[in-house]
């Protein structure tokens, strides 16, 4: 494996780690846990250098925040672009 390959497989790793943790965080949205809670705290530190920036593009619905849902599926279109790659 050459290190195109590594840095390859590094990010599609990085882009399943960061759906399950926005999948996680829009899950815990719904049930009324403290935001001190250490789980909360973590899965907020993982995923908001990606929220944050499509919050200021993305408009809101009323009370419903696409925002995770559109990270989802840019993950996943960067996911499959490095899959063709390999």
């Amino acid at each position: 494996m050459n290190i195109g390959d590594f840095i390859i497989q590094f990010a599609l790793i990085l882009a399943y780690i960061l759906q399950i943790a926005i999948i996680g965080r829009a899950i815990i949205s719904w049930f009324p846990v403290s935001p001190e809670n250490p789980l909360v705290r973590v899965l907020n530190e993982i995923t908001e250098p990606v929220l944050a920036p499509l919050r200021r593009v993305v408009p809101r619905f009323g009370m419903l925040d696409l925002t995770p849902m559109i990270a989802i599926i840019i993950l996943m279109v960067v996911q499959q672009a490095l899959t063709k790659n390999v």
